[in-house]
């Protein structure tokens, strides 16, 4: 009689890959309350749109029939198009000057050491504490003595001294992650310190340049303040101030303030448009450790 065939012992079964939470998720209750938040953002634009473009007392949810008059009025008859040039060179000359100061800076915070270094760090954090709005008095002080007031020089200097502590923290964090050993690299093949770092770290800063610099403009061209206190000539004030004066006691004119919040909003929008890819780049820069 043969002999019973030998039983090959079953191999145990692999457990299954265990799913991770958010794949167990239907998609409803991801997209539905996207949805509702994307609409939350985007009514208020809507709004802003339907006044700017539809006539003076209609009340149509439309913008149709489609009319421009409320632009050409702010731009001509409420100065806009001085108010938005002012602008654009408060925010180009504090871009400028944050990002050339601020990198300076943050490159001495990231390569050398010295007495109170962590102490000077942490007076840079501290001075994020301090709001706006209690610089006024000093600065005024200041640039009374200077006689820069009525100057769109001081707005710039006054929105440089308010960006210039994060912006050499953030710079210097892009600047410790390049190795080092590249600059001594430069300098073994001849280059001095500022050669090499103009031909070998400056263009690896390019996205976190752009992120500061951005920023710097953003605020500048945003921010109200300074703008409102150390300007008084009609004709030297910003686009934020400009909006203010479309507003008084006794009345509103919304189709004039709804185009004239736009004309503040494009060039923003248009900024961010174009350098978001350097933007997360930038970002992403200080989490890696280079």
């Amino acid at each position: 009689m043969a002999p019973a065939p030998e039983r090959v012992a079953a191999e145990p079964a692999r457990p299954g890959r265990k799913r991770r939470a958010w794949d167990q998720v239907p998609r409803w209750q991801i997209y539905v309350p996207l949805t509702l938040y994307l609409l939350f953002t985007l009514i208020p634009f809507y709004w802003i749109l339907l006044f700017a473009l539809r006539p003076a007392g209609s009340t149509s949810l439309v913008p149709w029939p489609m009319t421009f008059e409320h632009f050409e009025k702010v731009w001509t008859e409420r100065s806009f198009g001085t108010y938005f040039t002012n602008s654009v060179y408060v925010g180009l000359a504090t871009l400028v000057l944050t990002t050339v100061v601020a990198l300076a800076g943050g490159y001495a915070l990231a390569r050398f050491d010295f007495r109170l270094k962590r102490g000077f760090m942490l007076a840079l954090l501290c001075s994020q504490f301090v709001p706006g709005a209690l610089l006024l008095v000093p600065l005024f002080q200041i640039f009374a003595n200077l006689r820069m007031i009525n100057s769109l020089g001081s707005v710039v200097l006054a929105e440089t001294v308010f960006q210039l502590p994060l912006s050499m923290i953030l710079i210097s964090g892009f600047i410790r992650n390049v190795p080092y050993s590249l600059e001594e690299a430069a300098w073994v093949d001849g280059c001095n310190r500022l050669t090499g770092f103009r031909i070998v770290v400056l263009p690896l800063l390019r996205p976190g340049l752009i992120a500061v610099g951005s920023f710097a403009f953003v605020h500048a061209w945003n921010h109200f303040l300074f703008a409102l206190m150390f300007l008084s000539d009609q004709g030297k004030q910003t686009i934020p101030v400009g909006l203010n004066t479309l507003m008084s006691a006794d009345s509103v004119d919304l189709g004039a303030l709804a185009a004239g919040g736009i004309i503040a909003a494009v060039p923003v929008v248009i900024v961010f448009a174009f350098i978001q890819k350097w933007l997360i780049t930038g970002f992403s820069a200080g989490a890696v450790k280079g």
